[in-house]
């Protein structure tokens, strides 16, 4: 797929959480379907990336689910719909056309001409933090690894993890008995990652299985263009010098607005600026729902988001079919989304 050839699509939806998967979700009810792009190689969102397994509390109808739930949950709502994800990619392009499409463009070169666009991008795309160390960005993807999208890449190599959040515990465990060696590095000895992460990730040090040290990367060696050493210092100043084929770094993800800024949309604090009936931008056919939008009396709730999702889409249909009047059915009641759902309609005695 290339700028020549891009893939026609009614809708493409702009980020993967838990406000994209449930426009999915709303279009599809109104035979819209959707494909999804989102920069983080997983669905899910801030849900999954930042608090996976800690509970919400203000879903309607569910008193309590973690961020990893209720992703699979909305996963499992949207299955009949059969949406198309394009995972580990940014839209860095997103142009209107003389024909009143858009022209959407991805960091992974793939290509859409979308009839409608649903930005919902929770704060932006999220990037990861990165290791602040004059020049050690020569190394990234070689050496240096701030997502492992190959694990078979680094069994049987000498691996340090950096970090103390629950992608670095995860990695810790999966690779205590495939690698060489594996060095855990975190800036104090207090994780933030599920417990019995932690517990598990403690057994193995007393066993002697992986190699806990307290402080911070503070300088790294090399020879023949390779990275060697690394040098550890702890809160006292004390150094110790690790010796590695990988590092892999797990700082957390940040968000940033990024190409969303150059796509001649009107914003505001950093948020697209829509309208309460469509929630629509200034331009016709792009729409944005949950964190990335601002109107009066804007809040940041997933309810707020699902509200914004739910109206869209019939903006969306109405765009879409100007000359069709769209119908407001009910999933209790509709045969025809019965049908879509995949579901027996029900009896009532």
């Amino acid at each position: 797929m290339d700028l020549y050839s891009p893939t026609e699509a009614d809708a493409v939806i702009i980020g993967a959480g838990p406000v994209g998967l449930f426009q999915v979700f709303e279009l599809g009810l109104l035979e819209i379907k959707a494909h999804v792009i989102d920069s983080l190689p997983v669905v899910g969102g801030q849900c999954i990336e930042l608090y996976p397994d800690k509970p919400i509390y203000d879903i309607p109808a569910i008193p309590v689910c973690t961020g990893r739930e209720l992703t699979n949950n909305l996963l499992k709502q949207i299955e009949p719909f059969s949406p198309q994800f394009h995972l580990g990619q940014e839209v860095t392009q997103l142009e209107k056309q003389a024909d009143g499409r858009i022209l959407i463009g991805t960091s992974q070169n793939l290509h859409f001409l979308a009839k409608t666009v649903f930005i919902a991008a929770g704060v932006g795309a999220f990037q990861p933090r990165l290791l602040n160390l004059e020049g050690i960005e020569a190394f990234v993807d070689k050496q240096v690894f701030y997502r492992v999208k190959y694990p078979e890449r680094f069994i049987g190599k000498r691996i340090v993890i950096c970090g103390g959040g629950d992608s670095a515990l995860d990695w810790v465990l999966y690779f205590a008995d495939r690698a060489a060696s594996v060095t855990l590095i975190h800036r104090r000895d207090d994780f933030k990652g599920a417990p019995q992460s932690i517990a598990k990730m403690r057994e193995l040090c007393a066993a002697g299985k992986i190699q806990l040290l307290i402080g911070q990367i503070t300088d790294y060696k090399t020879q023949e263009d390779q990275l060697t050493e690394i040098t550890v210092t702890d809160i006292d100043g004390n150094t110790k010098i690790v010796s590695l084929d990988d590092l892999l770094i797990f700082f957390g993800l940040s968000p940033k607005l990024g190409p969303i800024a150059q796509w001649g949309l009107d914003i505001d604090r950093k948020q697209l600026m829509v309208d309460t009936e469509k929630f629509q931008t200034s331009i016709p056919g792009i729409y944005a729902v949950g964190d990335i939008n601002l109107y009066p009396g804007k809040k940041k709730l997933i309810l707020s988001g699902f509200h914004e999702a739910a109206l869209a889409a019939f903006a969306a249909a109405a765009y879409l079919n100007p000359e069709k009047q769209i119908q407001l059915q009910y999933t209790t009641t509709s045969p025809k989304l019965h049908k879509a759902l995949g579901v027996k309609p029900a009896t009532f005695e």
